[in-house]
Parts: C-alpha cells; structure tokens; sequence
C-alpha cells in the first residue's frame, strides 16, 4: 500500500516536471527518464535498499554527465530529487551503520562535485545537496526512532522472561515436593503394605512426568533470564482471583467473575499464574483506558483438557476516537506467556464495541480428569 501511493506521487511528480518543461520549451526527455529511473528504484528499494540508493546515484551522475555535454540545463530534476530523497532516507534509515555511511557519504560526493565543477549558480546541485541532507537527517531521526521501539520491547520481554523465571522457581518446588514426599511415602508403604507399592511408584512416575511437562513449557520462553532468583509469590487460585476482581470493583466498571465448578481439580501452578496475569493485565487495562466503561466481565471455563479465560468490557464501538486505546507491552506480555504453554491468545476490539482478551491454554490430561 505504501508503495502504491508512493509510486501514484512519482508519476505526478513526472507528469507536472514533463508539462512544465514543455510549456517553457526545454528539453524534458532527460530530465523525465532520469526521474523515472530514480523513482522506479525507490519505488522497488525493499530487495536491496543499499543496491538501489547506489544505483541512484549513479543514474543521477550519469544524467549529470550527460546533461552538461550536451549544453541541457542541467540535473537532477524534480523528479530524481525526490527518489533520492526516499533512496537516501530508506538507506540511512536500515542499512548496517558502515553502508550507510558509504551511501551518505557517496551522496554527499556527487552533489559537491557537481555544484562545484557545474556553471555558477549551479541550482540543481545546490536543490540536490540540500535534499539530501534532509534525507539523511529524516533518515537518522526514524532510525533511532526504531532502535527506541526495539529496545522498549526488548526490555518488555526480558522483565516478563525475568518474571517468569522467579515463577519458575516454585513451580519447580511444587512438582519436586510432590515427587519426594511420595517416594518418602513408598518406603513406608515397601515395608507395611508391599501390596500397594505399585500404585505409589505410578503416583511418582505421574508426578515427574507432570513436572517436565510444565518446565519445558516455561522454560521456551526463559532464553535470556539471568536474573538473581528472589522469593516468588505464591501460586494464585480462583481465590486470588475473587480478590483482584473486587480489588478493581469500584475503581470503575462493575466486574463480574464467572468460574469453573469448586469441585473441579485444582489449575497446574503455571498455568493458574497464567491465567491470573491475564485477568490483572486485562482489568488494569479497562481502568486505564476504558474508565467509560458500565461493566466488565471475567469468565473462566475449564471443559476437558484445556482452559480458557475471557475479559470483556461494554467501552462505545472504537469509532469513537476519544474511545481508542492503545496496544502497549501488557499484550505482548501476556501473548508470550500464553504461547510459551502452548496456547493460543486474542485481543482487540468487539463487533459491537468494547474490547475482548480471550486466550485457551491445554491442561494435561492428568490434571483435567
């Protein structure tokens, strides 16, 4: 899309430069094809952006070269000089840092040379020299704004990993303190009811199972966690979740919890912790930006093997611009968390208006049953 206006706005740029030479009786022929040339490799510069700005400003000094032989007025032309612009602009902006300073520095060189070798005033060097300036410096700006964009993400993912980790401590715990208190319970049940050894060695062998399952769950997303391990909090339930929820009732919509049966078995430690994120993440996110909002609705469902939970406000249709609200790093968050279990994970706005995060993450069958 961006190209397709991008390229509407050269060919208006060429048709204008060709109409305008015309009615003043100059020589356009040169000045339109260097143009189109130039315009046609900003147009297709995602190939190679470094390759196209090069071959720019070739085409331009070539044109140059061949302009000043022939007596012609000169170039660039109006035309060239906005491919340029976009040429340098794009180069400057993704290219590795010394590649771009070959292609600036190229640029710089023609346009000096061919202000100072051209016939005084030389006014296209001179128009060139300046846009390509402003293509460097427009160049620069979006790159670092781009290193700022990749860094903030960057440093969302590493505080969520770090999180994680401290999490992953006590899940830990929680599935080895299982193991070791049923193998403590083996040996009694080896020595007074050697009957009911087998059925306590497949309690263990289940245990273990469920413990590697759950860390290599986690574990995917805790690539760079170099974090000191501190004290975790504990593992959060439908408790907890009662809590928040009236924790954020009255702060702005009224919220209403929907759970699973009481006598349902209890959520694996990651998941619940999981699960708990997304509510709070979500909760905060309508007080934050949905003040406007009459109700919320948290509803989590645990049918066989999977568990899922949904976060829904009644906020107007986000037609409404002072209604928009921002996708910041909680989304990104909780999407990383959800995948790392091997779920699946949505947000964004409803049919109707308001905004809905919905995301389904698998239980092992052991826990489901």
């Amino acid at each position: 899309m961006g190209n397709a206006v991008l390229g509407a706005g050269f060919a208006l740029a060429l048709l204008v430069m060709a109409a305008q030479y015309a009615a003043q009786g100059r020589v356009w022929a040169l000045d339109v094809a260097t143009g189109a040339v130039v315009c046609a490799l900003a147009v297709g510069r995602a190939r190679s952006r470094g390759a196209a700005a090069a071959l720019g400003l070739a085409v331009a000094g070539v044109a140059a070269l061949v302009a000043r032989a022939a007596g012609l007025p000169g170039e660039p032309g109006a035309a060239a000089v906005l491919g340029l612009l976009v040429l340098g602009g794009s180069a400057v902006r993704a290219l590795p840092w010394r590649r771009a300073a070959v292609i600036a520095g190229a640029g710089l060189a023609l346009m000096a040379t061919g202000l100072l070798a051209g016939p005084a005033p030389s006014t296209p060097f001179r128009v060139g020299i300046e846009v390509w300036a402003l293509a460097l410096a427009a160049g620069l700006g979006l790159r670092l704004l781009d290193h700022r964009r990749r860094s903030a993400a960057e440093a969302a993912r590493r505080d969520e990993r770090l999180a994680l980790a401290r999490e992953l401590h006590d899940l830990v715990a929680h599935h080895i303190t299982g193991v070791v208190v049923q193998a403590q319970a083996a040996r009694i049940v080896a020595r007074k009811r050697p009957e009911q050894l087998d059925d306590t060695l497949a309690g263990i062998e289940t245990a273990g199972a469920d413990a590697l399952s759950a860390m290599r769950r986690v574990v995917g997303l805790l690539r760079a966690a170099d974090d000191t391990p501190g004290t975790a909090p504990a593992t959060p339930g439908t408790a907890e979740l009662t809590q928040l929820v009236r924790r954020f009732d009255g702060h702005g919509p009224t919220v209403r919890l929907h759970l699973p049966d009481r006598d349902a078995a209890p959520w694996p430690p990651e998941i619940a912790t999981t699960v708990h994120r997304i509510v709070q993440e979500s909760l905060t996110n309508i007080a934050r930006h949905a003040a406007h909002a009459r109700t919320a609705e948290v509803a989590v469902a645990h049918p066989p093997g999977t568990l899922t939970v949904t976060v829904t406000d009644d906020a107007p249709p986000p037609g409404h611009a002072r209604h928009l609200r921002p996708v910041g790093f909680g989304l990104l968050g909780m999407r990383e968390r959800v995948e790392a279990l091997g779920g699946t994970f949505s947000a964004g706005p409803g049919p109707a208006g308001g905004w809905t995060v919905h995301a389904e993450l698998p239980v092992p069958e052991s826990v489901s049953r």
